[in-house]
């Protein structure tokens, strides 16, 4: 069997986990067949389970507030938010009840529902339909908050959110839903691909011939292929040696498995495509002068994409987003090379 695609992993995990529980419910814009939602991510599910696939209203915070009642109620909800900008419509239902109502009454209250967003550039969209919003729901308490990557399997990622008891959101670049999946250990030619595990769900990209560590990037979702690139360009042209580690879980961060490698790096770097300024990086790198303040060989260092909304035309958006070239340039002036 060839490797799917992110869409077609991401589709057949939502198959299986609706045939597994039927407490499961896919929530959203336009997600019936044979539309199958704007990404077809949600190809075929209406037609199989259309008791449990509900199509909505443009109405954000409706839904998410239905799912979260749903949820409330001991169902296992799944809102897909088309074009994760428009999770700032839902952010009362997600901040103000959801994440609140484990615990604002008395005892633990199980909530069980995931917020699938659908965000990032590179496709030309705009700027409100190209963000990428994580940071604004970073250190909210009772929420979690999840990236998709390459590298990551849906399914175990996904089995896994709608069992919390508590409400998680699952970021997913677009850019990544015509990518590969990274099914096996080898990435390509020069990587290998290992899971570190932890709570937040670690994968180690490296390659097996490398003796140093020169610098380690800390990356998720769809930044992390522009990462591997930058990794591989860094060797070939600067004979860097560079590792990336890729969290599914990017808020709570749990360092643990991760803490070994970190000291021992040359260089930190934390990328993300979030625009500038209180960044996830940012609590990253707050984590990490924690445990490793006085072991570190340098500062931590963070790219992001421009302080400035996303451009419609290509090359100026290119002008905003982080590239592989950003993150170049950042291990080169950070090693001084």
């Amino acid at each position: 069997m060839s490797t799917p695609r992110v869409v077609e992993a991401l589709n057949r995990a939502l198959h299986t986990l609706m045939a597994e529980d039927d407490g499961v419910y896919l929530v959203g814009e336009d997600l019936l067949d044979p539309y199958g939602g704007a990404f077809k991510v949600s190809r075929g599910l209406s037609t199989r389970f259309p008791d449990r696939v509900l199509t909505t209203p443009l109405s954000e915070g409706g839904f998410v507030g239905l799912c979260a009642g749903l949820a409330l109620c001991g169902e296992r909800p799944i809102a897909e938010i088309m074009f994760g900008d428009f999770a700032a419509l839902a952010f009362d239902a997600i901040v103000n009840f959801a994440s609140k109502s484990v615990s604002m009454y008395g005892r633990h209250v199980p909530l069980s529902m995931v917020v699938r967003c659908a965000v990032g550039g590179g496709r030309g969209y705009g700027p409100t339909h190209s963000q990428s919003l994580q940071k604004h729901f970073l250190g909210v308490p009772g929420l979690e908050l999840d990236e998709l990557s390459p590298f990551h399997d849906p399914l175990r990622l996904l089995r896994r959110l709608v069992r919390l008891e508590h409400p998680a959101m699952l970021f997913e670049d677009k850019v990544l839903y015509t990518q590969q999946l990274c099914v096996g250990r080898e990435v390509d030619d020069l990587f290998v691909r290992e899971e570190l595990g932890g709570a937040s769900d670690f994968v180690r990209i490296r390659s097996e011939s490398f003796t140093r560590r020169d610098v380690v990037f800390l990356a998720g979702g769809g930044v992390s292929l522009r990462c591997l690139a930058a990794m591989r360009r860094l060797f070939v042209e600067d004979e860097l040696e560079c590792e990336l580690l890729v969290p599914a879980r990017i808020h709570p961060l749990d360092l643990d498995p991760v803490e070994a490698l970190l000291a021992s790096a040359g260089v930190i770097i934390t990328v993300e495509e979030g625009v500038a300024g209180g960044t996830w990086g940012g609590e990253a790198a707050q984590g990490i002068y924690e445990r490793l303040w006085g072991r570190l060989a340098r500062r931590v260092r963070s790219v992001t994409s421009a302080s400035s909304i996303i451009p419609t035309a290509s090359h100026l958006e290119r002008e905003v987003i982080v590239q592989e070239s950003d993150i170049v340039l950042a291990a080169r002036e950070a090693l001084g090379a």
